[in-house]
């Protein structure tokens, strides 16, 4: 009855799970081939799988140890169970046990919770359900339980009393033994009974079952003439009881993989006036650790891998398991044309899920751009938010995280030192020669790479034996012929460092003679880094690495990284960077950190990956709010047209960030220059300005309108803004199309000052959306650009330099026509022309260049002069930086 009831029930588990393969680990101590059997013959029947482990006679409760914490961690193990010697059943070896896999329910955290009653979230002991079946109407009846000690004695106990018995506990050297066993209705042994001890002691008619380790057959009658006790072992029903428990725990395995609803403790703010340094403002809140904050929003302990006390990489299997969870509401945050001095999209970002969820309650999740060490230490300071409205601890958000950019750094460069080196070789050894190197005899045996197979199918030489090609055949293989001028892989360092923009390499005599002018970028404009940040599993990077063109070869023809023999390699670099780093909010709210393109030369978006788990994890009522990089004419164009198709997301709300002071620098406001302290004309009031100024932020909203989404505007206020600036601007906003219009103070006041905004953006979230793509990837390459720049920017058409068009005609020829248009363009006005503020009409868009980046999947057209390296000013950020050689406190970030 038991192993037919679980085998329904795990047959029904799977009809619902179809790729469900519950495995239960024992681990055994002893030599007892008798047990083994019947677990494996008991799991077999219900359709479970049993692992045994095995380990010598003898073993110590250390080694045990050591092999519950490999199995605790082993993902493909939902069930432990142990068959140990009595010697080795301690608390220590017990409580090793993970309460979630603890099929024999003998943990303190499961035995707790059934000693409380809490019988739906615990597991009872398989021995104590065998006893408790062999049991008839037990209520009110006298129950002595002899050698029953440690957690089975106390799970037993537990049991009985809340069925009504009644109950005696005695060991088997107690004196009033022989006079319990004639008093008692039923008795348990909870260990071998004694040869002095005889079973004629039993008062006649009462129950007896042994509970004795190992005892297998189900009845022993010693045939006593003057006592007909029957003495019942509980072994194989103990066994059929342990699978009946694995079964359910399968069942609350499979409900804990679910989306619950988060039981999130947010931390509290106390902000303070005049507002401190974000660096004290970060420093001044305890972060959760960031295992808390993982169970809190429905992470497993195995979805996490630790980095220090505050933050964490998220496992990408989370993906398979909410893959049926409806995904949230999604929000992206965009922002008008700004000043150098950036007018808080980031802030705004943390202020707006600071408000959901610490303030309306309603699960929310930031998603950000891990920022650059050249900002950080160049000009613009860090990218945590700010004030209190920032991501926690800021200096760990700022330095390194958890080496993402490093990693990307250290694959680029292995690509551009794979390029130079196999020109070198090209260049100096016959066919031969490079076949015998490449495919070299190992221990007798001459093989082909996987790679250099796929290369082989590329070529057409359907061959997999070396042996077996043709001179031909080898010479085509061999040679990629690379054409040096036509490489447009560069090296890579992130670091503000403006004297690698050109370069010089290959001068040392043992290059012989190779050499080439090249360059350094900042490392986030690698192309990895867009890769990165649009992948949507490990296979599609592999896949994206792959393409990667890395310049062209003597016909014509796009080299690539899977030319070059590069691809794993890179891949195994960017293994744990493709997994999304878990950090917190001043109020103790989740925050993915995630990629960092360059918002030029890349789409200047956090990563598909962290959206998409973040969209599971808060469930269908949640918001997911990321950010798009400099103005929306920039940014929020390519996230729609590009990591929305790469994707498949659809966008919910945009929020357009906008500030008086921006206003007033593109209603004809004097210049605004980063360091430098702003004229009056931004800390006194104007309105003329303001007005004036609304013009780029009608443009903006009217961009937004082209893609169908719905628009509420955040005004980030400063306190040089007046009362009736602030008016006017929420005004116009609204007159222009905006859902709403709503002023923020969460630099100030933290989620409070934003709840208002958050609000705006519920409600919008519920409106009418009508997403829309702006051009259709069939259309001619040209013709894509053109439609960028006449209906996003205002420019009246396009131009094309020579060199533009003769690379807009090779990427159509070889086949890149198709992909989508990643405009290069300065951030600091709609036009190409940095100066030209406000609304700019009427332009001619010069585009002088026109790059590719296959493995992100985008065509990227150069407008005007754009440098991919950034250069340090004369008084850089790090002038201000500074570390308490006592303390190990970080000083001076911003």
């Amino acid at each position: 009855k038991v192993t037919e009831n679980a085998k329904n029930s795990l047959a029904s588990l799977k009809r619902e799970n179809p790729r469900l393969e519950p495995t239960l680990a024992i681990i055994q101590a002893h030599n007892d081939q008798l047990t083994q059997e019947a677990n494996k013959n008991f799991a077999k029947e219900i359709g479970l799988r049993v692992v045994h482990i095995c380990l010598p006679e003898g073993s110590t409760k250390d080694e045990v140890v050591s092999e519950i914490l490999r199995l605790n961690e082993d993902p493909n193990v939902q069930g432990l169970a142990l068959d140990l010697p009595e010697s080795l059943y301690s608390s220590k070896v017990l409580n090793t046990v993970k309460p979630e896999k603890d099929v024999d329910g003998l943990s303190s955290v499961n035995l707790g919770r059934l000693v409380r009653g809490d019988v739906y979230d615990c597991l009872v002991p398989p021995t104590v359900c065998a006893v408790m079946e062999l049991l008839e109407d037990i209520g009110g009846k006298k129950v002595l339980l002899v050698g029953a000690r440690g957690a089975e004695g106390a799970a037993l106990q537990s049991v009985l009393r809340r069925e009504g018995a009644a109950i005696l506990s005695c060991h088997w050297k107690a004196p009033q033994l022989q006079s319990e066993l004639q008093d008692a209705d039923a008795v348990v042994f909870g260990s071998t009974r004694p040869d002095d001890v005889p079973l004629s002691w039993v008062r006649p008619g009462a129950t007896v079952i042994n509970c004795a380790r190992g005892l297998m057959s189900e009845k022993h009658n010693y045939g006593q003439q003057n006592n007909p006790a029957a003495e019942k072992t509980v072994g194989s029903l103990a066994v059929a009881m342990r699978m009946q428990n694995m079964v359910k725990n399968m069942e609350r395995w499979i409900q804990s993989q679910q989306y619950r609803k988060w039981n999130l403790h947010c931390l509290k703010l106390q902000p303070l006036s005049p507002v401190p340094s974000d660096i004290e403002i970060s420093r001044a809140q305890s972060p959760k650790a960031v295992d808390v904050l993982a169970k809190e929003i429905g992470l497993l302990t195995d979805e996490i891998e630790i980095y220090g006390q505050t933050k964490a990489k998220v496992r990408l299997s989370l993906l398979e398991r909410l893959k049926d969870q409806p995904d949230g509401k999604y929000v992206l945050v965009a922002g008008i044309t700004p000043t150098p001095l950036g007018e808080g999209k980031s802030t705004v970002t943390v202020g707006l899920v600071q408000a959901l969820t610490a303030h309306l309650n309603i699960n929310s999740f930031a998603c950000l751009r891990q920022p650059s060490q050249g900002p950080t230490f160049g000009v613009k300071g860090g990218a945590a938010g700010g004030g209190y409205a920032q991501v926690i601890p800021m200096e760990e958000f700022n330095l390194h995280l958890t080496g993402d950019i490093h990693a990307i750094t250290a694959a680029n460069n292995l690509l551009a030192a794979a390029i130079d080196a196999r020109i070198l070789h090209e260049n100096t050894q016959s066919d031969k020669s490079l076949y015998n190197r490449l495919v070299p005899v190992v221990n007798g045996v001459r093989g082909f790479s996987a790679i250099q197979l796929a290369r082989l199918r590329k070529l057409g030489i359907n061959k997999t034996d070396p042996e077996t090609l043709t001179e031909e055949e080898i010479s085509r293989f061999v040679r990629l012929d690379i054409d040096p001028s036509t490489i447009t892989w560069q090296r890579v360092v992130d670091t503000n460092d403006r004297f690698l923009r050109k370069i010089t390499v290959g001068q040392a005599n043992t290059e012989k003679g190779f050499v080439r002018q090249a360059q350094f970028d900042i490392a986030v404009a690698s192309e990895i880094m867009a890769i990165l940040a649009l992948t949507t599993s490990l296979q599609d990077m592999k896949e994206r690495l792959g393409k990667m063109v890395v310049a062209n070869n003597q016909k014509g023809e796009p080299v690539t990284a899977e030319d070059l023999g590069v691809t794993g390699a890179l891949a195994v670099l960017m293994k744990d960077a493709i997994k999304p780093t878990l950090m917190q909010t001043l109020e103790g709210t989740p925050v993915f950190v995630h990629a960092g393109p360059f918002a030029n030369i890349a789409h200047g978006n956090s990563s598909v990956l962290a959206d998409k788990i973040a969209l599971k994890l808060v469930g269908q009522k949640g918001f997911v709010v990321t950010e798009a990089g400099f103005g929306a004419d920039i940014g929020m164009e390519k996230f729609f047209n590009i990591k929305c198709r790469a994707s498949g997301l659809v966008p919910s709300v945009v929020v357009l960030v906008a500030t008086v002071r921006a206003l007033k620098m593109h209603g004809g406001g004097p210049n605004v220059t980063a360091g430098a302290p702003l004229k009056k004309e931004y800390t006194e009031e104007n309105l003329q300005l303001v007005a004036d100024g609304c013009c780029n932020l009608q443009k903006q909203i009217q961009i937004t309108q082209l893609f169908g989404v719905p628009v509420v505007v955040a005004l980030n206020v400063f306190k040089t803004d007046s009362p009736a600036e602030v008016d006017l601007v929420c005004k116009i906003a609204k007159e222009s199309g905006a859902f709403d219009a709503v002023p923020c103070n969460h630099w100030s006041a933290g989620g409070r000052g934003a709840v208002k905004l958050a609000q705006a953006v519920e409600k919008a979230a519920n409106q009418k959306n009508s997403f829309k793509y702006l051009y259709s990837l069939e259309l001619p390459i040209v013709e894509k650009i053109r439609i960028i720049a006449q209906k996003v920017y205002g420019a009246q058409d396009i131009e094309l330099s020579p060199v533009a068009q003769s690379q807009v005609d090779r990427y159509s020829r070889q086949g890149f026509g198709n992909l989508p248009i990643c405009m290069a363009k300065t951030h600091l006005s709609l036009s190409h022309q940095p100066e030209r503020k406000g609304v700019p009409t009427g332009f001619i868009l010069p585009i002088s260049d026109v790059r590719a980046s296959i493995g992100a999947g985008f065509i990227y057209p150069l407008v005007g002069t754009m440098s991919t390296m950034p250069g340090l000013p004369t008084r850089p950020c790090f002038y201000d930086i500074d570390l308490d050689p006592i303390t190990e406190q970080v000083k001076g970030l911003f």
